[in-house]
């Protein structure tokens, strides 16, 4: 049993062996906050797919099965909040929605946050069209704040993400359906080399909509939406509020973005693009940021009639 205050995390996402993505990314900055983390790695790699080479397992619906029951007989599905990131089986993530359902039932006040990994750049690059339909249903249905890119937003609402006001739009139609909190985590929609953070709140009568500007490093990160996630969860959890959590969390990520690129640059060959190895996150040495992470950029409220 939970005591009066502790918090604990079931993570239900990927992970690696060396590096850090999915779980590997999310746990440190978790645990940094005195959450207690418990994870299900839905795929277990030596190192993530940005290496071209990699060996691991998937795990299938049958063995996640298995250690859901384990838990359920030792009375261990007592959680207070759950976080999910990758998952690539159509019949592990119907898993996932009915193990949601029933934490939520045990424990009413359980927050669930998603992150529904299935693409970018306008196409599906990590799972098959089969998810899609379980996350527009099954996991729309159970989560509490939810973090998809632009072209996840466009997949779980069926509506164009091409405007500003179009991503609000198609938030608004997960709050329809039950979601709290929606943050555009990336898009495409920024001016002058920014990229766009969008975010929007109905819950108990307050319904808000920020934007963050965020200068784009022109580099390529693995496992920094996995740590906006869990970033996103501590601090809402923290604050109470979306607008300090969002600029608090997009500053923890821009923090660790910088020091590992700066690191990265140092160790690759002169005039040469640095390799997966060397891009891997800094998390160990950003301990500090994450921690009381220094607000890099304001969140601006906007209103929108939609």
């Amino acid at each position: 049993m939970t005591a009066q205050g502790e918090k604990r995390v079931l993570s239900i996402q990927s992970s690696v062996v060396f590096g850090y993505v999915g779980n590997k990314s999310a746990t440190f900055p978790l645990q940094l906050h005195g959450y207690d983390v418990s994870t299900i790695n839905s795929v277990q790699f030596s190192n993530h797919t940005g290496y071209g080479k990699w060996k691991g397992q998937v795990l299938n619906a049958e063995e996640a099965h298995d250690l859901f029951q384990g838990l359920r007989i030792n009375n261990l599905l007592d959680f207070t909040h759950v976080l999910t990131g990758y998952i690539g089986s159509e019949s592990f993530l119907k898993k996932v929605g009915e193990v949601v359902k029933e934490l939520k039932s045990k424990n009413p006040n359980l927050i669930y946050v998603c992150d529904p990994v299935m693409g970018d750049d306008g196409k599906l690059q990590y799972v098959s069209e089969a998810l899609v339909p379980v996350y527009r249903t099954q996991i729309l249905e159970q989560a509490d704040i939810i973090t998809p890119n632009q072209f996840e937003l466009e997949q779980l609402t069926e509506l164009p993400v091409e405007t500003e006001e179009q991503a609000f739009i198609a938030m608004n139609k997960l709050h329809d359906r039950g979601v709290g909190i929606v943050v555009l985590s990336s898009s495409n929609l920024g001016v002058n080399s920014n990229m766009l953070c969008l975010a929007s709140i109905r819950q108990e009568k307050v319904s808000k909509r920020y934007r963050l500007q965020i200068p784009v490093v022109n580099a390529k990160f693995v496992g920094t939406g996995d740590l906006f996630a869990a970033s996103l969860l501590t601090w809402m959890d923290k604050e109470k509020d979306l607008k300090p959590a969002l600029e608090k969390t997009v500053s923890v990520v821009q923090h660790v973005i910088k020091k590992t690129y700066e690191r990265a640059l140092k160790l690759a060959a002169p005039e040469e693009t640095p390799t997966a190895a060397q891009m891997e996150l800094q998390l160990i040495s950003s301990k500090e940021n994450i921690e009381n992470p220094t607000v890099l950029f304001l969140a601006e409220e906007i209103e929108y009639k939609v």
